[in-house]
C-alpha cells in the first residue's frame, strides 16, 4: 500500500500521555471521591439507575495497586458520527491493555453496537492498530447508529458477551452513545454479570461537556479544519471584494463550532443560536440585523464580508421551531394526515392542505418563508415523518431573505450598495481529519484512562482528562460516573433519561470575549487567517487547543 509523506510521519507520531500514565501500572491507583448525583431529576433517575446512581468521582493518581494482573479481554465499539481521533482512543486502549498484560485482547466491534447485539467482531493486533494510528476517520471497525435499549438487544448482549467472556465493553460517543453506555453498565450490574463499560467523550459539536469532561475530542481538529477554509474564503473575500460568503458550519444542538470558528477568524458576522433563543429574536429580526451589518460596510464601500451560521439556527428561532415541531406531529407516519398529504402533487395544493391543519401562526410563518425551503420542509422528511432539520439549507435562506429586505431597503433610500452572495456548508469536511496533536494526544489519553478504570473495577463511567488547556505534562485523569451528567428529556413525546447536551454558555468566557468583540469585525475588515493544522514544529503552534477551552479554563 502506498502512503503520503504525512501518513508515514503520522504513524511515528508518539501521543504524550499525562505523567500518572507514564508509570508502571502497579505504581498506579485510583481514589474514589464522594458520592455524586445527577444534574437533574435525581429521585427519577436514581429509580432507573439503583446499581450505578450516585457513584463517585475516580480520580487516578500515584499508588500501589494490588489488582491481579490477570490478562483482560475488552470489546471497543464506534458509535455515531465520526470524529478525528478516534483511532487513538482504540490506540490508547490496546497499549494499556497490552501493557497490563501481554496476553490481553482488544476486540473491535463491527459497525457500532449492532456488532456487539449481533457478535460481529475482529480482534484487533499490533499490526493492525499501527496502520491506523494517529489517523482521521473510523474505518478501523467502522461505526452505526444502533441502541441497545430493547429486552431482546440487552439479552443478545449479555450472550455475546457471556460466549466470548468480555470484561469491559468501551463506548466511544456522543451524549446519545454514552447513555446507551449507562443503560448497558446499569443491566450487567443488575444482573450480575461481571463484564464492565467505559465511555469516551466522542463529538465534533462540542455539546457534550461539564465541570469534568472539558472537552468533547474531535472539536479541536474539526473547529481547525474549518478555520482554517474561513481564513481562506475571508481571504478570497479581501482580495475580490466582491461578495458576500455565508458559511453553515456543523452544530444541530449547539453553537459551539460556530463561536470557535469566529473567535479563530474573526468574520463580520456569526449567529449564535443560544443567544437568538434567549432573546427570542424572530427570523426577520435576525435578517434585519444581517442586513444592517451589509449596509453599513456598503457605507465604506466594502461590498463583501464572511458571515457564519450555525447548521441548527433555524431551530432555535422561537417561531420557526415552533413551526418544525407542529409540522413534524402533522407530517408524522402515525398521525392521521400523512397518508392523504403525500398523494398531493404540487406545493400549491400542498399549502391549502397544511392551512387546513397547521394552527394560523405556524401557517404564517411558513408561508413567509423562500419557496425552495418550504419544500425542504415537506419533502425531506425521515422514516418517521419528521423534518430533517440538518437538511435545510439555512444559509441560502438567511441570504434569500436578507436580498428581500436590501431590496425594500434600496427603494426606500436606505441601501445603496451591492450584494452578490455565495454559500457554503462545512460538516463532513472536518469529521476526518488526520486529528490535531491536542486530539491526538487527547484521544490516546482517554483510552489508556479507561483501561486504567477497567483494572480498577469500575462501570458506568466515562473516561476524563483534565487541565487540558495546558501542556500534557500538566494532565490529570479519572473516571466521570456517567448518571452525574444526566436528567429527564421529552424524547417523541416520552421522558427518557439522557445526557445533558452543554450548549453554549452566554454567561461564559468564549461568548463574552466574541460578543466584546463582534461591533468592531461586523464594520471593519479584522480578519484572521490560522492556515492548516500544524503537525510539527514549536508547541505553541502545533499543540494549542481551541480558544473555547483556554477562555474556559483559564477564565
Amino acid at each position: 500500500m502506498s502512503l503520503s509523506a504525512l501518513q508515514k510521519e503520522r504513524y511515528k507520531y508518539q501521543p504524550k500521555l499525562p505523567p500518572v500514565l507514564r508509570q508502571q501500572l502497579d505504581a498506579i491507583e485510583v481514589k474514589l471521591g464522594e458520592p455524586t448525583q445527577s444534574v437533574a431529576n435525581q429521585e427519577e433517575l436514581k429509580a432507573l439507575f439503583p446499581n450505578t446512581y450516585g457513584q463517585p468521582v475516580a480520580h487516578i493518581v500515584s499508588g500501589k495497586n494490588p489488582a491481579a494482573q490477570r490478562p483482560l479481554t475488552v470489546g471497543v465499539i464506534l458509535s455515531g458520527g465520526q470524529a478525528p481521533g478516534g483511532h487513538n482512543v482504540i490506540a490508547g486502549l490496546f497499549d494499556g491493555l497490552k501493557k497490563g498484560h501481554s496476553e490481553s485482547r482488544l476486540l473491535g466491534f463491527l459497525g457500532g453496537p449492532i456488532g456487539l447485539i449481533n457478535g460481529k467482531y475482529v480482534e484487533i493486533t499490533a499490526e493492525m492498530m499501527d496502520r491506523y494510528r494517529n489517523t482521521g476517520g473510523f474505518d478501523i471497525i467502522g461505526s452505526g447508529r444502533d441502541k441497545i435499549e430493547t429486552q431482546e438487544q440487552l439479552d443478545k448482549v449479555v450472550a455475546v458477551c457471556q460466549q466470548i467472556g468480555l470484561d469491559g465493553v468501551v463506548i466511544i460517543g456522543g451524549d446519545d452513545s454514552n447513555t446507551n453506555a449507562a443503560v448497558l453498565a446499569e443491566y450487567f450490574k443488575k444482573i450480575g454479570s461481571s463484564t464492565q463499560v467505559v465511555g469516551c467523550p466522542k463529538t465534533i459539536d462540542g455539546d457534550l461537556k461539564n465541570a469534568h469532561i472539558e472537552t468533547s475530542f474531535g472539536f479541536d481538529t474539526a473547529c481547525k479544519t474549518y478555520s482554517e477554509l474561513i481564513g481562506n474564503i475571508c481571504r478570497d473575500a479581501l482580495s475580490a471584494k466582491k461578495y458576500w460568503h455565508f458559511i453553515k458550519l456543523m452544530g444541530r444542538s449547539a453553537s459551539h463550532i460556530a463561536l470557535e470558528c469566529a473567535l479563530q477568524t474573526q468574520p463580520n458576522i456569526c449567529l449564535i443560536g443560544e443567544e437568538v433563543a434567549e432573546k427570542k429574536l424572530t427570523l426577520n429580526q435576525i435578517v434585519e440585523a444581517v442586513a444592517e451589518v451589509i449596509s453599513r460596510r456598503a457605507e465604506k464601500g466594502l461590498n463583501f464580508g464572511v458571515a457564519l451560521i450555525p447548521e441548527g439556527l433555524i431551530e432555535f428561532i422561537p417561531e420557526v421551531g415552533s413551526l418544525i415541531a407542529r409540522l413534524s406531529d402533522v407530517l408524522a407516519h402515525d398521525a392521521e394526515g400523512p397518508a392523504e398529504f403525500d398523494k398531493i402533487s404540487g406545493l400549491e395544493g400542498q399549502l391549502t392542505w397544511l392551512k387546513g391543519h397547521l394552527p394560523p401562526e405556524n401557517f404564517a410563518v411558513f408561508e413567509s418563508l423562500p419557496t425552495e425551503i418550504q419544500k425542504q420542509l415537506l419533502l425531506d422528511r425521515d422514516s418517521h415523518g419528521n423534518v430533517q432539520v440538518s437538511l435545510i439549507e439555512t444559509e441560502k435562506l438567511i441570504v434569500e431573505m436578507v436580498k428581500r429586505k436590501l431590496k425594500v431597503w434600496a427603494q426606500e433610500g436606505r441601501y445603496k450598495g451591492k450584494f452578490s452572495a455565495l454559500t457554503h456548508f462545512f460538516g463532513y469536511e472536518g469529521r476526518c481529519a488526520f486529528p490535531s496533536n491536542f486530539d491526538a494526544d487527547y484521544c490516546y489519553s482517554l483510552g489508556y484512562t479507561a483501561y486504567v478504570l477497567f483494572r480498577n473495577g469500575l462501570t458506568g463511567y466515562l473516561s476524563s482528562v483534565r487541565n487540558t488547556h495546558r501542556s500534557a505534562d500538566e494532565w490529570t485523569c479519572g473516571g466521570i460516573p456517567i448518571t452525574m451528567m444526566m436528567n429527564i428529556e421529552q424524547r417523541h413525546g416520552k421522558p427518557k433519561p439522557v445526557i445533558r447536551k452543554a450548549l453554549v454558555d452566554l454567561g461564559g468566557k468564549p461568548f463574552k470575549t466574541f460578543a466584546a468583540n463582534r461591533e468592531a469585525w461586523a464594520v471593519e475588515t479584522a480578519y484572521l487567517f490560522p492556515g492548516a493544522i500544524q503537525y510539527y514544529g514549536p508547541s505553541e503552534v502545533c499543540d494549542q487547543p481551541t480558544r473555547t477551552l483556554i477562555l474556559e479554563q483559564e477564565g
